[in-house]
């Protein structure tokens, strides 16, 4: 199929259907219409309603990650978070044998589990369990469920997992392809989620509104807001052409309070901005800001002060959703208890500060203006390179260096840039690569990393972006020299 921004018609999807209901056994069983009626006659409220009803609000609701491979220790773990630690909107996290369509492997993890009566996968594998268990999952539980995982070919995936009942679903071609796969086509996997977003775009049709989730913290590593912000945008986009109605886009903390606030502010701007632009006029923009992705440290109460800045720059920015983490972060998998403490202590900070904002602050201003420009420099060189069509112009700007994204493991990535903290910890740029900024956009940058060389009495060199990276683990923001 030719790469392009278009609506997928009804001859196209179902004749693609058809091949992807039949990678496993359980896609027979998915039937649309019957998925439409079981959505709405659903009593419990759906993640898109409860996120509009919090932006309105002006509430910020808390979110954590959990996913085991058993139905039943699911639905007790989900329970669980959702009583003990207070959460508003419910996950599951998808195995990796199921992220990368490996359905067999994930039969064997499923096998092992029910010997040992404990999870052996590192999530649950909707796909093999198929549209029932699902449904079971999302009537057991009261908070709505999201679906996150990383697959770059999420089709089959995207079919169970809606006709199961779940009313929101995470990713898209960019963010679940570049940070995540080694050689995984970038056209394909456009292509790919231009069917995840067609199907969505048909339940909404049908008067079922399903909430999309583009992955905003990508790599997790110095990923300065520029560059977030600029797939997050275009995968908005992307799914908006297909039909989707209702998008959450997304931020990874970068520890910087005044760069964290600009950056949920900016982003909710520059997207309803592009989506008016290009005649998606219908489309309900929120906003998620991811706590810390980077190394925690290996003390609980260190690890609770990395949660509690990140829920605290989730409430001074007006975030509408904030996804938690726990203080096992640094030791593996978290125990429930542990992911309910990560919650209940992003649930005080957020309701404390839910009267307070930082979002008229001059810093944050300014800030969010410069965000603002450099955005709109990668993504306009993207609709320039495409001729006029983002999902041309985004395999281009990949190739070109046009948007590159710092540690991705993609070959589609150039990886020339090279992000470093200033001296007040904001994410800036020690090297712009192939970005095309203006003169005075590049003079910022440099001259933020200078300032640092000076204090610090050192070259601006790539020993600060190691230095960075292991910060936060040893309770720093800026990876000082000793």
């Amino acid at each position: 199929m030719e790469l392009k921004n278009k609506k997928l018609t009804d001859d196209v999807f179902s004749a693609i259907q058809q091949e992807v209901l039949g990678q496993w056994p359980t896609g027979q069983d998915v039937n649309f219409d019957d998925g439409v009626a079981f959505h709405k006659a659903s009593t419990k409220q759906p993640f898109a309603k409860k996120l509009a009803d919090a932006d309105r609000d002006g509430t910020t609701l808390i979110q954590p990650r959990a996913g085991v491979a058993l139905p039943d220790l699911l639905i007790e773990l989900l329970g669980y978070l959702e009583t003990e630690g207070e959460a508003d909107l419910l996950p599951t996290t998808i195995d990796s044998y199921t992220r990368h369509n490996r359905y067999n492997e994930a039969d064997t993890g499923i096998a092992e589990s029910k010997r040992l009566n404990r999870s052996m996968l590192n999530g649950f594998p909707v796909v093999n369990f198929g549209v029932e268990i699902c449904r079971k999952i999302n009537t057991a539980l009261k908070a709505p469920v999201q679906v996150r995982h990383g697959t770059p070919d999420a089709r089959l995936l995207t079919e169970i997992s809606m006709a199961g009942g779940f009313t929101s679903y995470e990713g898209g071609g960019i963010s679940y392809n570049i940070p995540y796969s080694k050689s995984y086509p970038l056209d394909k996997s456009i292509i790919d989620w231009q069917y995840a977003d067609r199907l969505l775009g048909l339940y909404a049709e049908a008067g079922v509104i399903i909430n999309k989730e583009p992955f905003g913290p990508l790599t997790g590593t110095l990923v300065p807001p520029c560059i977030s912000h600029a797939v997050a945008v275009i995968e908005s986009l992307l799914a908006a052409e297909q039909g989707v109605m209702d998008i959450t886009v997304g931020y990874g903390q970068c520890g910087n309070l005044v760069q964290d606030v600009a950056a949920i502010k900016s982003l909710r701007v520059i997207t309803e901005e592009y989506l008016q632009k290009f005649g998606y006029s219908n489309v309900r923009v929120t906003t998620v800001l991811h706590q810390w992705m980077g190394g925690f440290p290996q003390d609980e109460s260190k690890a609770f002060g990395v949660i509690s800045w990140g829920a605290a720059a989730a409430a001074l920015s007006n975030a509408t959703k904030v996804i938690v983490k726990t203080p096992h972060e640094a030791m593996g998998i978290p125990t429930k208890e542990a992911n309910a403490a990560g919650l209940k202590a992003t649930k005080q900070l957020v309701q404390m500060l839910k009267d307070q904002n930082m979002l008229e602050d001059t810093r944050v201003i300014a800030e969010s203006d410069m965000i603002l420009q450099e955005t709109r420099c990668l993504l306009d060189k993207t609709f320039e390179l495409g001729g006029g069509d983002f999902a041309v112009g985004t395999v281009r700007a990949f190739e070109a260096g046009v948007l590159d994204i710092p540690f991705a493991p993609s070959r589609n990535n150039m990886g020339k840039l090279l992000p470093a903290r200033d001296n007040t910890g904001a994410v800036r740029l020690l090297d712009c690569g192939n970005l095309p900024f203006s003169d005075e956009v590049k003079d910022f940058h440099r001259e933020r990393m200078e300032e640092r060389g000076r204090v610090e009495k050192r070259p601006v060199t790539f020993q600060m972006v190691v230095d960075d990276i292991y910060a936060i683990g040893k309770g720093h923001l800026v990876g000082r020299p000793k």
